[in-house]
């Protein structure tokens, strides 16, 4: 099993509201650039940037306009679930390189997403922008059914979504998107368009227990394939929340074939991977989400073993 190392803890400057905690709760995806984790959380409306070295707390960006409530139940209904953050290159009104910060898809209001530019060392800079993702998801819950997209990477010339497939009756899959078509839509300042779509490839990653892994995040490697995360999270939905039997980490083939999962030596509900290659050897750094506003997220570290680098 893959052995994890807590590395500190997302703690933040400042909350994102008065009466907020003062730390990311739930983590849902991670990129590294330069010197530089950012964080996106599935209960927020800002991107949390953090030193990638010590354990000073991190500064917040604002995607979205509003406040959500504090309360848990309202808070759920009204988030955007942000659930994947991916890096893309250069683009008009980025020059330096931008995030994505992609929603589930898993309910109506779950359909709006936002542009990060960067600067030169990796760090926030610029105007952020708001993008639809509804015609897209459109397109792809009529041919998956319900969706919760929760990992995306740029790999080659596509943009590959990860469709989290929640209980025995959820669809897990690997969606490949036209990554020149992508960019364009986001250079117009237009939502992505239905003929974006590529592939669309239905897997099962096993079990963890009696409970289904399914997809929670993606990173790129440089030869073209994927490190990714699951989790069995023993839910019926997208929307639910549920007891959580194991995670593991895994690699898509360049052309998205699962090809390696280990499972991890603890019971946490991994959602961000961060996946670059260092002398050889595929060195993560993950997050996870407790599903527990009190608690701050914790920040891993690990090496992927019997996987070349």
């Amino acid at each position: 099993m893959l052995h994890l190392r807590q590395r500190r803890t997302l703690t933040l400057r400042a909350p994102e509201s008065p009466g907020a905690a003062a730390h990311v709760s739930a983590a849902s995806g991670l990129v590294r650039v330069g010197q530089w984790l950012h964080v996106i959380a599935d209960d927020a409306l800002a991107l949390a940037s953090f030193p990638l070295q010590g354990e000073e707390p991190g500064a917040l960006v604002r995607l979205l306009p509003g406040e959500l409530p504090l309360e848990h139940r309202e808070r759920k209904a009204r988030k955007p679930d942000f659930e994947a953050l991916c890096l893309l290159g250069a683009l008009a009104g980025a020059p330096r390189g931008a995030l994505l910060a992609v929603p589930s898809g898993s309910t109506p209001v779950r359909v709006r997403g936002a542009l990060v530019p960067l600067e030169a060392d990796g760090s926030p800079g610029g105007a952020v922008r708001e993008v639809d993702f509804q015609p897209l998801y459109a397109q792809l819950e009529r041919e998956l059914g319900p969706l919760n997209i929760e990992g995306a990477a740029v790999t080659g010339t596509r943009l590959r979504l990860l469709n989290r497939g929640n209980g025995d009756a959820g669809t897990d899959a690997v969606v490949d998107l036209d990554l020149a078509r992508v960019l364009s839509a986001l250079e117009a300042g237009r939502p992505a368009l239905p003929d974006v779509v590529r592939t669309v490839r239905r897997w099962e990653l096993g079990r963890a227990g009696p409970v289904r892994l399914s997809f929670t995040d993606a990173s790129p490697l440089p030869d073209g394939r994927v490190v990714f995360t699951a989790a069995a999270e023993d839910t019926r939905d997208a929307y639910a929340d549920g007891a959580v039997t194991g995670s593991a980490v895994g690699v898509l083939a360049p052309d998205g074939t699962p090809v390696f999962l280990d499972g991890v030596d603890a019971k946490v509900k991994l959602e961000g991977v961060d996946a670059r290659v260092e002398s050889g050897r595929i060195h993560l750094l993950l997050v996870s989400d407790a599903d527990d506003p009190a608690r701050a997220a914790p920040l891993f570290e690990a090496v992927l073993e019997g996987v070349a680098g």
